[in-house]
């Protein structure tokens, strides 16, 4: 876990730096779609195979080469003077980065099947401590120079592979074959498996993953630049907006990630997480409207809605977004029952969507600017769901996916699910960067939480699927 935790704060110290870097060397918002989709392109392709790597020779090795790959990567990024460069260092973080999945399977090496779930919980809280810590730690070193941030996460990842080095032990002794002469399923077979057969658990698993990964990687690339548009947000200031979705989400997997899984179940909280990200992802392009952006939107024309009918119909569908979520997460209530929440949700967030889409006149009853703390406290609010919803799913999906597999294809099949993972990261902020200078800024928050949505029909019948029973609730 500290192994981990380091290694996320030397990425993130660069990461939100990324599209002020990127603006600074004559780029937009494509580019920085290109730069974030270079490293989950190269991920993508390195995965499966560090995934074999160490389903073979072990998973000490394949971390040691990762974090080595990485602190290169950091030293070319810290002294890039030019788009192209840029691109080649986050290419090589990219390769280094496949190692997640041999991460994962190092901690399901380590701990018992029922406990899998809280202990990737523990892992993926010390990587967001990582998340909350790296941002401020790149946005603050900028103070001593522009290649500062680079050459302080290089000299992170030195640190950490001396660790590794000197502290982490083999937990993996296994080799291409086992006691029975069986050969475990190759990534092709795996991909071809997934791709053909996505109705069986493991895929369904997989694709739940991909989709709500690559849901928050076009959250998270196009973030700065809607924080930098609505808000003024700077290079110096963005780290701290970071900091809040770290926190969050290190307070929802240390605190509550094991006492909600003992209660509801990994299935039943994986959709709890796909539903709060969603929201979150439909609701935060709406806060700027609501608390007063720095930009003035045309008029609404024949659309226009006047104020008070918008707010009186945004009261009724946050109280049905209440009661639809209630429903939905009711662990008595059958599959049919949260279905008509789950779509009752739709409805109140598509209900919201369309009566703010086309703003009434700022001078409409709403004052036209608000104080800066009050937009920064219903922003906050807001993208606190994100960080909820990702904290929930990832661990749980991941968890189940252990369940369902072989543990010889361990490895392997995380190393697949990253691949999947990587697949909808390069797409994911592609889109969200060409969406962003096209369409408008709310367009690539919502793209993607119609895709989270979708996937929660997935996850029904999970459960049986992972030879789990469902957790009964017991009245009080």
């Amino acid at each position: 876990m500290i192994t981990a935790f380091v290694d996320m704060v030397g990425l993130l110290m660069v990461i939100p730096l990324l599209p002020f870097f990127a603006r600074d060397l004559g780029g937009g918002g494509l580019w920085v779609g290109v730069l974030v989709s270079a490293f989950s392109a190269a991920q993508l392709l390195s995965a499966p195979l560090w995934g074999r790597v160490s389903d073979r020779y072990g998973r000490r090795p394949a971390l040691l080469v990762g974090l080595g790959a990485a602190a290169i990567s950091y030293v070319v990024f810290a002294f890039a003077g030019s788009l192209w460069v840029l691109l080649v260092s986050r290419l090589v973080q990219g390769a280094g980065g496949g190692t997640v999945g041999v991460v994962q399977a190092y901690v399901a090496d380590t701990t018992e099947p029922q406990d899998r779930a809280r202990s990737l919980g523990w892992l993926s809280a010390a990587t967001n401590v990582g998340v909350a810590i790296g941002p401020v730690m790149g946005s603050a070193s900028l103070g001593f120079g522009r290649p500062a941030p680079g050459l302080m996460a290089a000299g992170l990842c030195a640190i950490n592979m001396v660790f590794a080095w000197m502290f982490l032990t083999e937990t993996h002794t296994g080799s291409a074959r086992d006691g029975s002469g069986k050969k475990p399923a190759r990534s092709r077979e795996l991909v071809r498996n997934v791709l053909a057969r996505p109705g069986e658990p493991a895929p369904r698993l997989i694709w739940i993953y991909a989709i709500g990964m690559g849901a928050f990687a076009g959250f998270s690339s196009i973030l700065a630049l809607f924080m930098a548009v609505r808000f003024g947000v700077t290079e110096k200031t963005i780290g701290y907006v970071f900091l809040w979705n770290g926190t969050i989400s290190v307070i929802a997997r240390a605190l509550l990630l094991g006492r909600l899984v003992d209660r509801l179940g990994e299935a039943r909280l994986a959709r709890l997480g796909q539903m709060l990200l969603g929201a979150g992802l439909l609701l935060i392009p709406l806060t700027w409207r609501v608390a007063g952006g720095t930009e003035v939107d045309p008029p609404g024309g024949a659309w226009s809605i006047p104020l008070d009918v918008r707010w009186l119909v945004t009261g009724g569908a946050l109280l049905l977004l209440a009661v639809s979520t209630w429903a939905t997460r009711k662990v008595e209530m059958g599959d049919r029952v949260r279905l008509v929440g789950f779509l009752a949700l739709l409805c109140a967030a598509a209900v919201m969507v369309v009566v703010w889409q086309h703003p009434a006149p700022l001078n409409a009853g709403l004052p036209d600017h608000f104080p800066l703390q009050y937009r920064f406290v219903v922003l906050a609010l807001t993208i606190t769901l994100v960080p909820l919803g990702t904290a929930f799913t990832f661990p749980c999906v991941t968890a189940l996916l252990s369940r369902v597999i072989d543990a010889r294809e361990r490895g392997v099949t995380m190393g697949v699910q990253q691949s999947f993972g990587g697949a909808a990261r390069v797409i994911s902020p592609l889109w969200a960067g060409w969406a962003f200078d096209h369409l408008g800024t709310p367009y690539p928050f919502w793209t993607s939480a119609v895709l989270v949505l979708g996937t929660l029909f997935l996850t029904f019948g999970i459960d049986p699927a992972s030879g789990r029973e469902a957790p009964v609730t017991k009245s009080v």
